[in-house]
């Protein structure tokens, strides 16, 4: 059955429409374009048809292409050649192009068939590439709808010409938003951009394009690079107003990825190379850059986690066998701190009735007001309306009291990390809530099962680690405890699903996955600082690694105040095991002179009474001096990756994780793992596990045996296996 059905109408308009069977929404195929192209023929064939409208027959017009396509073509291209790749990607350039030229006037060698692109909803990727190359985009007015290109975001660029039309129409400063940052808009900032040419009423859609390609066919349509004289907005590379651009925009993105990202790169590449030829050229280029970049192992390992993997844990491949589906109507949240007003926001976004409950019912409304601030702030940018914020709100009701949790299907508890302060507030809640409710617990770093213990109903206790800021961060990280029953952990991804959270299901350990695998790579940036290695070449080592921040940074964001707290906490839970002396004696430093993180004003960095940073703190020298032999940056780099790798292989290890799947999307969307490596495992895989043993058992030597190398990946080195040829 084909994905593009054809229908000639009485004024001899061709409506190709794309609805492909069984889904949801349409994503592209390679078969897909060969329907598509099937259609173009057909109509360009037949004499009756004087233009073509493309349509959607579903609410939305295309999420973009199918990246598991992708992923298949590239396993191919390593077994045989990339050159069939590259003939695929040229493939697509040659259907498009005929779209393209199908308008041109007959006189300049097309058919004088112009061709309307009619979008309902989303238009993402390849949902909008095939737009583009149509002479009039017109879209349905709809906000929630986003159309754009965010290939750069799982790694990619737009490949099916979608940067190279998008930088002729533009220019390169114009294009940059959407090629190399993703943007997506909905439709009427989509119109102001200059992304789509007209914006109508979803009922007037089809007709709009309709009446523009019956009055434009007469004459034909050509494409600004199609005319003679054409030249790119802004200039190009070697023209003097463009040498600027260009350049500016090389160094503006390798100050931003800090060369980590090969996509952009490959971006870059294929915009500078194609401004210097003729169209067709350009995406010859486009499609070599394309290749290469699809090949790159970084690709597939970002491909694999950003999109497969990502999706398939939003769509509950964790959720357990059997479990009935939650019902979810009202949810509790005690404590209205930063995180408990957060995670109260969330759920009333998703259209929970939510209950936010603190110490006083003043601290309760202050929790809400805090809410609003969020909400305020997308109204100033645009992007929320002052009713939809009206109605979210009017979703939270605030209480100084446990009872205010009694119609609650989930209480949700984000106060104080302390085990004595959660257990008496858990207690407090289970007096009120039915016996089917749910009660989480948003803890960090306390051991699910321990404060299990000392609940009622322990098979209805679970952990959910929600990330601040709640409102940005995509991770929810559930923690099940050794009694935590299935109907909790499915409740859990259901209400994460609800909330359009990204979840990973762990199981009970101190620090669970993702503080397990953050804490080393702090602890390792700290002992550098006591190792005399300069505090820039750690930060910008590890940005250079793929980190979003530095270390340091890290640290006087969460606070070392946190730090001691933690410290002091896990001292008295390992005893004599306690390995972090050398770490306690740095962050000690910092407290007893009151630098105790950008909250307060002052950490491994200063900070303007705004908190704004203005640099590294220069006393750090005088503390710690800096050693005459500072170390190779490759080797900072591989201890700060490394030692996160080493710990979350010791989670897989250990049972904390079952699925190198969830380690790898967690390790990405919560702390920032390099995302160009995919996440742990995946960088394991292409580091290797026999070279990863071997340094790994070189440092352990030189630094400490926190880098002896486990024996999961030492049996792995020994055999030759990869993590994702056991997945």
């Amino acid at each position: 059955m084909s994905d593009f059905t054809l229908e000639v109408d009485a004024s001899g308009i061709a409506i190709i429409k794309w609805d492909v069977p069984g889904r949801s929404m349409n994503i592209m195929s390679m078969q897909g374009f060969e329907d598509l192209n099937s259609q173009i023929d057909c109509a360009l064939e037949d004499p009756a048809v004087i233009g073509i409208v493309i349509a959607s027959g579903k609410r939305d017009f295309a999420a973009g292409m199918d990246l598991n396509v992708l992923a298949g073509l590239r396993r191919q291209a390593e077994k045989e050649s990339p050159k069939p790749l590259y003939d695929a990607f040229m493939r697509v350039h040659a259907i498009l192009r005929k779209i393209e030229k199908a308008g041109m006037p007959l006189e300049a060698g097309g058919q004088a068939k112009p061709v309307a692109a009619a979008i309902t909803g989303t238009a993402l990727g390849i949902g909008y590439e095939i737009p583009l190359a149509c002479h009039r985009i017109f879209c349905a007015e709809n906000p929630k709808a986003r159309i754009g290109l965010p290939e750069i975001k799982v790694g990619l660029f737009p490949g099916a010409g979608g940067t190279t039309r998008l930088m002729r129409k533009f220019g390169l400063m114009g294009a940059a938003p959407y090629l190399l940052e993703g943007k997506t808009l909905d439709p009427a900032s989509a119109v102001k951009a200059g992304l789509v040419d007209q914006i109508v009423p979803a009922s007037e859609l089809l007709q709009a394009a309709s009446t523009w390609v019956i009055d434009t066919a007469p004459s034909g349509y050509s494409k600004p690079w199609d005319r003679r004289g054409y030249r790119i907005p802004g200039g190009s590379p070697f023209s003097r107003d463009g040498f600027a651009t260009f350049t500016g925009a090389a160094a503006m993105v390798n100050g931003r990825t800090m060369g980590g990202l090969p996509g952009a790169k490959s971006l870059l590449a294929a915009i500078y190379e194609g401004a210097v030829v003729n169209f067709d050229a350009a995406l010859s280029i486009e499609a070599r850059h394309f290749t290469e970049l699809i090949m790159n192992p970084s690709s597939e390992a970002m491909i694999r986690t950003l999109f497969v993997n990502k999706k398939a844990l939003e769509k509950g491949i964790r959720r357990p066998a059997g479990a009935n589906p939650s019902e979810i109507a009202r949810i509790g949240v005690a404590g209205a701190g930063m995180m408990g007003s957060g995670i109260a926001l969330a759920a009333a976004r998703a259209r929970f009735d939510v209950a936010l409950m603190d110490e006083t019912p003043e601290k309760a409304d202050s929790g809400k007001s805090q809410a609003s601030k969020v909400l305020n702030g997308e109204i100033s940018k645009g992007r929320l309306a002052a009713n939809e914020a009206d109605a979210i709100l009017a979703r939270i009701f605030t209480g100084g009291d446990c009872s205010i949790f009694q119609e609650c299907d989930i209480v949700i508890e984000a106060v104080f990390e302390e085990f004595a302060v959660k257990n008496s507030v858990h207690k407090r809640i289970e007096r009120q809530i039915g016996a089917g409710a749910i009660l989480a617990t948003n803890t960090s770093t306390l051991p699910i099962s321990e404060l299990a213990g000392q609940v009622e109903r322990p098979g209805n206790f679970i952990g959910m680690h929600f990330f601040s800021p709640v409102n940005r961060m995509p991770l929810l990280e559930i923690i099940r405890g050794k009694s935590t029953g299935d109907a909790a952990v499915a409740a859990a991804l259901d209400f994460a699903a609800k909330i359009r959270k990204t979840p990973i299901v762990v199981n009970d350990a101190r620090f669970f996955y993702a503080n397990r695998c953050i804490i080393p790579y702090l602890n390792e940036a700290i002992r550098m600082v006591r190792e005399g290695i300069a505090p820039a070449l750690i930060e910008n080592g590890a940005k250079l690694a793929g980190m979003p921040i530095g270390p340091l940074q890290v640290v006087d964001e969460t606070s070392i105040k946190l730090a001691l707290d933690i410290a002091k906490m896990t001292r008295k839970a390992s005893g004599s095991n306690y390995a972090d002396h050398d770490v306690d004696e740095v962050i000690a430093a910092l407290a007893e002179r009151k630098r105790l993180g950008r909250k307060y004003g002052a950490g491994f960095y200063e900070y303007d009474r705004k908190g704004r940073r203005l640099g590294l703190w220069d006393g750090l020298r005088d503390l710690w001096p800096a050693r005459p032999n500072q170390p190779e940056l490759n080797e900072v780099k591989d201890r700060l990756l490394l030692v996160q790798a080493l710990e979350a292989t010791r989670a897989l290890q250990a049972g904390v994780l079952d699925d190198i799947r969830e380690g790898d999307v967690g390790a990405v969307l919560g702390w920032g793992f390099a995302p160009w490596s995919g996440g742990p495992f995946s960088w394991l895989d292409i580091v290797g596990a026999e070279s990863a043993v071997e340094k790994a058992n070189a440092y352990a030597e030189r630094f400490g045996s926190r880098f002896k190398a486990p024996e999961l990946l030492v049996e792995m080195a020994g055999s030759g296996r990869e993590f994702y040829s056991q997945a």
